[in-house]
């Protein structure tokens, strides 16, 4: 009972933080005409792409433990779709297959890379895994807030303070082809990573070298 009115209030106080916040995107954004349906972002980025992309039935990857459970019922109440569960230590295969059948219907997914316990910064393989099962691209997002604060946890998690300038930089989409043995499939992870590295920069560049 506790959890749902804290998934409650956590979706309400982000709303309206968020509704303060002057947001910016950069470049062309390629879910404005849905032409791409796989993002990919670091963990740090979670809760202002949670308010980003509230009430767009868009679907996450969302671990199977307490917390998870806790952020699960909020991203309903952000008007999100079902989760997919599972994480790269529970439930893998069955999470895994749940982005393929989302990914392939149709259905918008996003995916913080390096979750849900880290290391920050390092992108998981099953990324590469669903991309190239589906056969679509991979396209790289980047947040940066100013002023912002930091939780202090694994993935320093960023959170805008009200009225802050937010920034949202999409890349270039990453191809993954269908076929590919187990060397190619870590280079591109590995070309993911220097990309959503690329971006972050890019992102506190444009905010003054804090992002």
């Amino acid at each position: 009972m506790w959890r749902r009115l804290l998934a409650r209030l956590i979706a309400w106080v982000l709303r309206a933080l968020g509704a303060t916040w002057r947001v910016q995107v950069l470049g062309y954004d390629p879910y404005a005409d849905g032409a791409e349906r796989f993002g990919a972002l670091w963990h740090s980025d979670s809760l202002i792409a949670g308010w980003y992309y509230r009430d767009r039935g868009v679907m996450v990857a969302v671990s199977l433990s307490r917390d998870g459970e806790l952020f699960e019922a909020a991203l309903q109440h952000l008007g999100y779709a079902a989760s997919a569960r599972g994480s790269s230590s529970r439930g893998a295969m069955g999470l895994l297959r749940q982005l393929i059948r989302a990914v392939s219907a149709g259905t918008t997914v996003a995916v913080l890379v390096d979750g849900p316990r880290g290391p920050a910064g390092r992108a998981q393989p099953g990324v590469i895994a669903v991309a190239g099962a589906c056969g679509v691209p991979i396209v790289p997002v980047a947040f940066g807030s100013r002023p912002c604060w930091r939780v202090r946890s694994w993935d320093r998690t960023r959170i805008p303070l009200p009225f802050a300038r937010v920034v949202c930089l999409y890349g270039e989409p990453l191809a993954v082809p269908k076929r590919t043995d187990e060397s190619e499939r870590e280079k591109t992870r590995e070309e993911l990573e220097r990309r959503l590295d690329g971006l972050r920069d890019e992102v506190a560049a444009f905010l003054g070298g804090s992002a």
